[in-house]
């Protein structure tokens, strides 16, 4: 046997010691049975089949030797189980309710003052303890049991409940007081002392519930308190006491958070009393005085009372204050929200309370707009603008208007933007108050500071309505070195200049004009000069500034522009005795041709630019020859048809290739082009369109050759 393997445990290999599970068993039949089991059956069935609980058999104790085997046995028990775990409560009490129930009282009263041992601060603990003195009878001791507990701890309110309640069911009213005294000498919460109330109460103890009161209010100065005992008060049919005391509160809590609610309970208690004014007083008074994001449920009641009791302008302030409560509401969820900021100082002007209209626009105007952008500021600045005009117009204090304008003027930021429109009010503003110099200093720090369009065009607006001239010509000069390329000043300078007869000075700011080497809107600088030199007959200067202006541009409208001045430019002039001559005279047809060939000279030139320098503008150069049509027409039999309908195209529609964005093709679009008869001579190619141009008209129209 010595060859056989071992089969001792030190020598078992892992496959011996594997524990083999049962192969699953393969389904067959997966049909179902003809008799289904439910959930519930299966249920019922382990619930009938369960076995009877197996329980300990009963102990009886005959023998006085058996039941102190009993009792050692469970103290020891015991005392094994709060060696282990001396810190837990529950083990204490049943100890403690254990040895009770064995009717040894000394023991049960040694464990749990063993228990208050461990943890004193447990105020079940001791109302367990003292329900056991109790239970048994034990007054004494339960009394002892109490005010130690209450002198240990003094904020349970339990244990103080537990403690007069035993009094009183005992009929010891007068230490059942005591100990609330004692109680109210830890300033208890509001319950407490109302509990005494009630305590003295039901004794009919009037005069010691109303003392009671005095002191409850003097240690909790709430509104709730003073309600309290107004209502106290009330029920016994003290009105006087009821109002006094209201009064009272009034004067102590009208800047208390919950103020709101000590004034609705006054308002209410004047209403039952039927005293409707005094009631409209306090309600008056108490809107005034409590913050308006708190008065809503004020406001309600005020409104109904105005509703029940009050006459039409009463109700229009009750709804007014409702509003107030409204923008009070929005502007504090969003202070940065200057439309409910205007809504609410128009609704402070429509009253008329010019305290309350400052007070808001104080507060709208201290909501500084957070980052220095001019379009956060927009808004904002018409506060300042509207406040201006509200102290000048409707509280018509001048010092006041001055005084919002020169703090707006100081607060803008004005190295990063600006705004004209403050600039321009402030100074209207000391013009109405017949102070030009100080307007002129506005104005003047503006243009320093910030100059702008409008401030110069105003200034010199105002300047020129006075009279002063010179000042004028230096804002002008002011205003182009600020702005060289600003065609407008260029314009109003000489228009200035020539409304005082100083032609001269006017031609020269043209000419300084023309030369700026950059305008914004030259074109109108240009025309405006053109127009002087027509306006002042001189036809050359014209000429000049015609050719000058198409050195820069070969624009149509130039062209076209120069060839209608040459169309009509002499056409007034003038006899050696100042008078026009006559349509019949040989100097007038003279003039006629003489302007004819000018105005074609001018036609010719833009039609050989458009040839040859710039021939892809089609468009234009037919426009340009419609346009000469037009102009020769209007000469009559002076004027030559035939000229221009020599080269006028013709009109062909074709298609093009048109691509997207990224040269993906997208069809094909037809456009008008325009085959002039140079270009039919120049490209033989095209006589093969020609002619299938001809037999389309030809099909179209037979009878047209």
């Amino acid at each position: 046997m010595a060859n056989q393997t071992d089969s001792s445990p030190g020598f078992l290999t892992k496959r011996d010691t594997e524990v083999k599970l049962p192969r699953p068993t393969r389904v067959k039949n997966k049909t179902p049975a003809p008799i289904q089991i439910t959930a519930e059956q299966i249920l019922r069935e382990a619930r009938e089949r369960q076995e009877a609980e197996i329980r300990p058999p009963k102990q009886k104790i005959t023998d006085p030797t058996e039941l102190a085997d009993y009792r050692l046995r469970k103290r020891k028990e015991y005392e094994d189980v709060i060696r282990r775990i001396r810190w837990n409560i529950s083990v204490w009490v049943k100890y403690a309710q254990w040895e009770e129930s064995q009717k040894d009282f000394a023991r049960a009263r040694s464990v749990w003052e063993r228990a208050l041992e461990v943890d004193y601060r447990s105020h079940t603990l001791w109302l367990k303890y003292a329900d056991f003195e109790m239970r048994n009878r034990f007054v004494n001791h339960a009394r002892n049991v109490w005010d130690r507990a209450v002198s240990l701890l003094p904020r349970v309110d339990q244990l103080w409940y537990k403690y007069i309640h035993m009094e009183e069911v005992l009929g010891n009213v007068p230490a059942a007081r005591q100990v609330f005294e004692r109680w109210m000498q830890w300033q208890p919460d509001i319950q407490g002392w109302l509990s005494y109330i009630k305590f003295e109460l039901r004794y009919g103890e009037t005069e010691r519930a109303r003392g009671i009161y005095e002191r409850f209010i003097t240690c909790h100065p709430r509104p709730e308190s003073f309600i309290r005992y107004a209502k106290f008060e009330m029920k016994r049919g003290e009105v006087a006491r009821a109002r006094a005391i209201y009064e009272r509160a009034s004067d102590l809590l009208a800047d208390d958070e919950d103020a709101e609610t000590l004034f609705l309970a006054f308002a209410e208690f004047e209403e039952r009393c039927k005293e409707t004014e005094r009631a409209r007083c306090i309600y008056k008074f108490s809107l005034a005085r409590v913050p308006k994001s708190r008065a809503e449920d004020l406001y309600k009641k005020y409104l109904a009372f105005e509703k029940q009791f009050g006459d039409r302008e009463g109700i229009d302030d009750a709804i007014v204050g409702k509003r107030r409560l409204q923008y009070e509401e929005e502007v504090r969820k969003n202070p940065l929200n200057y439309d409910s900021w205007f809504d609410y100082a128009r609704l402070e002007e429509g009253i008329g309370n010019k305290e309350a209209v400052r007070e808001v626009y104080e507060r709208a105007i201290a909501n500084i707009p957070p980052a220095e952008e001019k379009r956060y500021w927009q808004r904002y600045i018409y506060l300042w603008i509207n406040y201006a005009l509200y102290e000048e117009l409707d509280a018509q204090d001048v010092e006041r208007t001055r005084d919002v304008y020169r703090e707006c003027i100081k607060l803008i930021p004005h190295k990063k933007f600006s705004f004209a429109k403050i600039w321009l009010l402030a100074a209207q503003f000391e013009i109405r108050q017949k102070n030009l110099d100080a307007a002129r200093r506005i104005l003047g720090n503006a243009i320093g500071v910030a100059p702008k369009d409008k401030i110069f065009k105003k200034y010199i607006e105002i300047e020129l309505q006075l009279g002063n001239i010179d000042r004028c010509r230096r804002l002008y000069m002011k205003y182009l070195e600020w702005a060289m390329e600003n065609c407008y000043a260029w314009t109003k300078f000489a228009e200035l200049e020539r409304s005082l007869g100083e032609t001269e000075r006017a031609r020269a700011i043209y000419k300084e004009a023309i030369k700026q080497p950059a305008l914004d809107m030259p074109e109108l600088l240009w025309k405006a000069y053109i127009d002087f030199e027509i306006s002042e007959r001189n036809f050359e200067n014209t000429r000049e500034l015609y050719d000058s202006l198409l050195e820069r541009t070969k624009h149509l409208k130039v062209w076209l522009s120069y060839a209608k001045f040459e169309a009509s430019a002499d056409n007034d002039e003038l006899d050696e005795n100042g008078n026009p001559p006559e349509e019949d005279s040989e100097a007038f047809n003279a003039c006629q041709l003489d302007r004819i060939q000018k105005c074609r000279a001018v036609f010719e030139r833009a039609f050989e630019h458009f040839r040859h320098n710039e021939p892809e503008l089609k468009e234009e150069r037919a426009m340009l020859l419609e346009e000469w049509l037009n102009v020769e027409s209007s000469f009559g039999a002076l004027g030559d048809v035939s000229i221009v309908q020599k080269k006028l195209p013709r009109k062909v529609k074709r298609k093009r290739a048109i691509t997207t964005e990224d040269d993906t093709p997208a069809g094909f679009e037809e456009y008008i082009d325009y085959i002039f008869p140079d270009e039919v001579a120049m490209a033989p190619n095209l006589k093969i369109l020609e002619a299938a141009y001809k037999w389309k008209q030809q099909k179209v129209d037979p009878n047209e050759d």
